[in-house]
């Protein structure tokens, strides 16, 4: 009898025990108050997947712990991050904790990928910053920090890696202080025992917390903390808690005015303060732990569901919609076999699989099917609410940014709507036609390339494919440009940086099967007017039985307020009021186009208006004449007037050991770089560098891979920051990157197949070079079809260009800089 009872027993608990796990996996119906949408940002090798392992782990989403160095996450999916060991891709994950639904973004922490950081902010209604514990607040930290400020987006804090011994709490704390001007307020403290493992002092419970390192970290243990120094210091730190949130809470202040002490305060009156001011953004709560030992991790769970906003909580501005769908589209991924898949944060109503929706675009599409996101695993469902992430399939053309919603008429109403609450009138402008785009602007800044480099692919067969896997890398990735080169023949990638091209490279041939060759990078340069200019173009011409005629003036002046103005000097302004505003419109967009391909390099003119004076159109002109013409009167303008290189300025920091900085320091002040200062770091000593000028590859600028290791300083190149600006060069260095980037358009030529040097480069760079006076350039010289540019002081270059096709074309190129 007690064989069977223990039998019935021990069945009842393995049944237990599987309804539990079955119970993780079984769709349940969240409502907004108890669904947090979450990012996780932070610095490279800060621990971001870690932590979201165990989350997922904890929540019963996973039954194993992935490992970043074993390449085995379920976030970090393609074959590039587990090779590399890096977040490329940011990737939605949705588990559930105490009731509540939580849908996670993880993101990239390197430079390279901020635009998949930027996409993801649009999503998430609070973020957790994840910092290392033993350097504290990193470059990435800072940036990252900053694009959450944009957002208006409530923090965590959790500083991650408090078990290693050069671990410091204090530190990171004054960190967050300093150099992120924020208010932290520490929830937790660390306690380590003599053998070194980690536990937790919770402030507001005064309870120490331990986990159990036999079940992988499942379970902790609280233990009511007794009357000793540390109970003592521990009391003091809740006081100075309350103190610091009664200060920024009327509620709390006045339960703590009416008892006259800081000891009758609860817990969960502290939490509720809590909760408001991290919503308000008036203070940060900071957490810690240690991911990858299984400590902390369940904590910062209950965290974000006490202190992070619910969805109702924010963007009341889509309060327009009542009951209709209103949906932003963040990020779009293709799926071998399921096709293009959005990613949707659900703002208003209700989304179902079969449902037609509408873009502010005016384009209309069919979901076909919904799915819950969890990394590259779907798990399909039929229908999810507001405040919820979802993926769709079957949206073909829309793109990130979009808006969607169930009907045109649900938009008209929800912008009319958003008029009265606003109190302002539709405008009667004919740019302002398309209302959606002015009221529902949702399409994030993309960051200008900062490199660029052609791309070929294997064969001619093989050129189709290379062209649609660009065209759905850039529908994911909208910081990779993608252009055509007319005057080399080339396909040019622009790109955040050479990480950034190198995975486009790995992803074509992985996922697309295509061994594409890149070209060499090439510093995204631009151009500006070193004076101002003006001229008049006529032009007539007859089309097809047709008389064109056209006259235009036009002006380029140094002004970074507006591209396009009109000149409103009494003499033109008469003339100018004739004009319709779509020839206004034609004309501006025929100028603008102009300054796309400067003259010297074919870099983009920038800080430069054009300034429209006198315009007369023939009765019967097409608009693309006169386009074609205000663009021709610009490019007469440009060359005319001629134009200068402005350089990009790159910031990078550096940390290396303290015996190498003297030799870094002295190797970078060689190339041109501005130190901005220098300060201690751990053992280490940390170089940061604000402007960085220079047209070399930056890995050879660091010395990061010498060919000697005993001739260069070495360091490691933590942070290379996106172009913050540009820097006009001086006259020898200006020339000298004219011919540098002429002849680099010239090796394009070569690897693109052309049989001559291209209309105007043996021109542009005899004349450049022979305008060099008591300065060494190259010594170029011309003998049929070859071109030989000899070795000079600042590079090694050797060109052969031949018109043989039967000849293997040899080029080598190396820039040194000494």
């Amino acid at each position: 009898m007690k064989m069977l009872k223990y039998a019935w027993q021990s069945d009842l608990h393995q049944r237990i025990k599987l309804l539990r796990q079955l119970s993780a996996h079984i769709p349940q119906r969240f409502y907004s108050s108890k669904i947090r949408n979450i990012g996780i940002l932070a610095h490279i090798d800060a621990g971001k997947t870690t932590t979201t392992e165990r989350m997922l782990f904890y929540a019963g989403k996973t039954r194993a712990l992935g490992e970043v160095h074993r390449g085995n996450t379920v976030t970090d999916y393609l074959t590039q991050e587990r090779e590399r060991g890096i977040t490329i891709c940011s990737s939605a994950v949705t588990f559930p904790w105490n009731g509540h639904r939580i849908n996670l973004l993880d993101t990239p922490g390197h430079i390279d990928f901020t635009m998949e950081v930027e996409q993801s902010l649009y999503a998430v209604d609070g973020v957790v910053v994840v910092l290392d514990g033993t350097a504290g607040v990193e470059a990435q930290t800072v940036t990252v920090w900053t694009q959450a400020d944009k957002h208006k987006l409530p923090r965590l804090i959790f500083i991650n890696k408090m078990d290693r011994p050069d671990a410091d709490f204090d530190k990171s704390v004054n960190d967050l202080k300093a150099k992120l001007e924020t208010q932290p307020v520490c929830l937790q403290y660390p306690v380590k025992s003599e053998d070194g493992v980690l536990a937790i002092n919770d402030v507001i419970t005064l309870e120490r917390l331990s986990w159990q390192q036999n079940d992988l970290g499942r379970s902790y243990k609280k233990t009511k903390l007794e009357p000793s120094d540390d109970q003592r210091q521990l009391q003091e730190r809740r006081n100075e808690l309350i103190d610091t949130l009664s200060g920024l809470d009327d509620e709390l202040a006045d339960v703590v005015i009416s008892t006259e002490s800081f000891d009758n305060v609860d817990g969960a009156l502290i939490e509720r303060a809590l909760r408001r001011a991290t919503s308000q953004q008036k203070v940060v709560p900071v957490l810690l732990g240690s991911a990858y030992k299984n400590v902390g991790i369940q904590r910062l769970m209950d965290a974000v569901n006490a202190y992070l906003p619910a969805p109702e909580e924010r963007n009341e501005i889509y309060d327009c919609f009542g009951n209709e769908v209103a949906a932003k589209v963040f990020k779009i991924v293709h799926d071998k076999q399921r096709g293009p898949l959005t990613l949707v944060r659900i703002l208003r109503g209700e989304v179902k699989r079969g449902m037609r929706l509408i873009s502010a675009r005016g384009q209309a599409e069919v979901v076909s099917k919904l799915y819950e996101p969890l990394a590259d695993e779907y798990r399909e469902v039929s229908s999810l609410q507001a405040g919820d992430v979802v993926i769709c399939a079957g949206l073909k053309s829309t793109v990130t940014g979009d808006l969607l919603t169930s009907s045109q008429s649900a938009l008209k109403n929800a912008q009319k709507r958003l008029r009265q609450s606003l109190g302002t009138s539709p405008s009667q402008d004919e740019e302002d036609s398309d209302e959606s785009d002015e009221l529902f602007a949702l399409d994030p800044p993309v960051p200008d390339a900062v490199y660029f480099c052609s791309i070929e692919p294997p064969s001619i067969s093989s050129q189709t494919a290379m062209e649609q896997a660009l065209r759905q890398l850039q529908r994911e990735d909208p910081s990779l440009r993608v252009s055509y080169d007319a005057v080399t023949g080339q396909t040019v990638l622009g790109g955040m940086g050479e990480l950034h091209m190198d995975i486009i490279k790995s992803r074509i041939l992985s996922e697309y099967k295509i061994d594409v060759e890149l070209g060499p990078l090439q510093i995204a340069y631009k151009e500006t007017i070193e004076s101002a200019a003006i001229t008049t173009l006529s032009v007539e011409k007859e089309i097809a039985g047709s008389k064109q005629n056209v006259s235009i003036t036009l002006e380029l002046v140094r002004d970074q307020s507006e591209l396009f103005s009109l000149d409103k000097s009494p003499e033109n302004m008469p003339n100018l009021n004739t004009l319709r505003p779509r020839i206004l419109q034609v004309l501006r967009k025929g100028s603008i186009s102009a300054l796309e391909r400067g003259p010297r390099v074919g870099g983009q003119v920038v800080e430069t208006q054009i300034r429209l004076h006198n315009a007369t159109i023939g009765r019967g002109t097409a608009d693309s004449f006169v386009m074609a013409t205000a663009a021709q009167c610009v490019q007469k303008l440009l060359s005319t007037t001629g134009t200068r290189l402005l350089e990009p300025i790159m910031a990078l920091q550096i940390v290396a050991p303290s015996e190498r900085i003297s030799g870094i320091m002295a190797d970078l002040s060689r190339r041109r770089a501005l130190i901005n200062d220098v300060h201690p770091k751990g053992d280490r000593n940390k170089v940061s560098l604000g402007n960085f000028q220079g047209f070399l590859n930056i890995s050879k600028a660091l010395s990061l891979f010498p060919d000697d290791p005993g001739e260069c300083p070495t360091g490691r190149a933590l942070r290379l920051l996106q172009c913050s600006s540009h820097y006009q060069l001086g006259h020898s260095q200006h020339d000298h990157a004219t011919v540098w980037l002429l002849l680099n358009e010239l090796c394009g030529r070569i690897a693109g197949g052309a049989a001559s040097p291209g209309p105007g480069i043996r021109e542009r760079i005899m004349l450049t070079s022979s305008k060099q006076a008591g300065c060494q350039m190259p010594a170029l010289s011309w003998a049929g079809s070859f071109c030989v540019c000899n070795r000079h002081p600042f590079s090694n270059i050797n060109i052969l260009w031949t018109q043989s096709m039967s000849d293997v074309f040899k080029l080598k190129f190396r820039l040194d800089w000494t």
